[in-house]
């Protein structure tokens, strides 16, 4: 299935637009992880452990949008937006939504 942040797929054309899809992922935080990453951005650096963890939600997120998207029998899904949220108490847990429209592409 195709997944493209535009709103077109060159070459091809819309035939059906068959509705929103979306897709999320949750993830609760882990008290070490968070020491470490508060670790490194004290000393100034990038966090590995939230940078794999914000890679892995997108995939699951993603993931769960294309299942949608097939079962309404799109072929692609355009203009797919990526959101990242702390949610839960004082942001104890990390949500990534993707939000895109199911089409079926010539």
């Amino acid at each position: 299935m195709l997944i493209t942040t535009t709103d077109t797929v060159q070459g091809h054309q819309v035939e059906d637009y068959l509705g929103v899809v979306a897709g999320q992922a949750i993830y609760g935080a882990n008290v070490f992880r968070d020491l470490f990453a508060g670790i490194t951005d004290f000393l100034g650096g990038r966090s590995g452990a939230y940078e794999s963890v914000l890679r892995g939600g997108m995939e699951e997120a993603m993931k769960d949008m294309q299942e949608r998207a097939g079962e309404l029998g799109a072929n692609a899904v355009v203009g797919v937006s990526v959101d990242y949220e702390a949610v839960g108490t004082e942001g104890s847990m990390l949500m990534v939504a993707v939000s895109g429209t199911a089409v079926r592409l010539r």
